[in-house]
C-alpha cells in the first residue's frame, strides 16, 4: 500500500510540476493557443500565474513532507487541496465543452483522493 501511495504521489507531483512550470513561466498568449489552454485567454495573467504557483507548491507538498518526515500530515492536506483545484478545472473545461479534459481531471482528482485517504489511515 505504501508503495502504491508513493507511486501515486510521484505521478501526481509530476503532473503538478509540469502544469505549474507551464502556467508560471509560459506566456498566457502561448498557453491560450494550445489545446485545452483556451481558458487562459479568458482570465488575467496574474490568475494563471497564481494557479501555476499553487501547482508548484502542490508538487512539493505531495512528496516532500513524507520524504523528509517533517509534517507528513501536509501530504493529505495537499491532496485535498489538489482535489479542489481539479474540481475547478473540471467545471472550467466542462463549460467549454472539453469533456476529454474533464475526464483527465477526474482521474487526477481520483488519484489525489487515493493519496488523501491512504495517508490518513
Amino acid at each position: 500500500m505504501n508503495l502504491a501511495l508513493w507511486i501515486a504521489a510521484g505521478l501526481l507531483a509530476a503532473v503538478a510540476l509540469l502544469g505549474g512550470v507551464t502556467k508560471t513561466f509560459v506566456p498566457r498568449e502561448r498557453l491560450a493557443a494550445v489545446h485545452g489552454g483556451g481558458w487562459t485567454g479568458e482570465v488575467g495573467a496574474g490568475f494563471v500565474k497564481t494557479l501555476g504557483v499553487l501547482e508548484l507548491l502542490a508538487a512539493a507538498g505531495l512528496v516532500l513532507p513524507a520524504a523528509l518526515g517533517t509534517a507528513p500530515v501536509l501530504v493529505p492536506v495537499t491532496a485535498v487541496c489538489w482535489m479542489l483545484l481539479m474540481t475547478g478545472a473540471m467545471i472550467t473545461h466542462g463549460r467549454r465543452g472539453e469533456f476529454a479534459l474533464v475526464l483527465l481531471n477526474l482521474g487526477y482528482l481520483a488519484l489525489a483522493a487515493f493519496i488523501a485517504w491512504g495517508r490518513v489511515i
